[in-house]
């Protein structure tokens, strides 16, 4: 059996390599590459081939929305002390809400994907 972890990793890293080579498609193509590769290597089926590519697609939204939290409470924190910094705060998590949605729409490629992977390693 293979990691569901290991998988959705790789197939992140795959996902943000080809979106980076290839900007605008890329990141479409490469969420459909990144979950069929980390469906390959969660090799456990369909379903867990699925989740591993849905993972490896929302890892990337999850990362941006995590920094900007932390980073728009420190610049609010850094220009307006307290306040300032609650302020950063808010608009990190709206920012990081947004990530996550636009997340969630490129994780369906991955989930496609990952679904084909799994078959395959099946």
């Amino acid at each position: 059996m293979g990691s569901l972890w290991l998988g959705a990793f790789v197939g992140f890293l795959v996902t943000v390599a080809l979106g980076w080579m290839f900007p605008g498609l890329g990141h479409l193509i490469g969420g459909f590459i990144g979950g069929f590769v980390a469906g390959l290597i969660a090799h456990g089926g369909m379903g867990k081939g699925a989740l591993a590519g849905f993972l490896a697609g929302i890892f990337g939204g999850i990362i941006v929305a995590i920094l900007a939290i932390i980073g728009l409470i420190a610049v609010g924190a850094f220009t307006g002390g307290i306040l300032g910094g609650l302020f950063g705060g808010l608009a990190g998590v709206v920012v990081g809400i947004i990530a996550i949605i636009f997340a969630v729409f490129g994780a369906i490629a991955s989930t496609i994907g990952g679904l084909i992977g799994g078959l395959l390693a099946r």
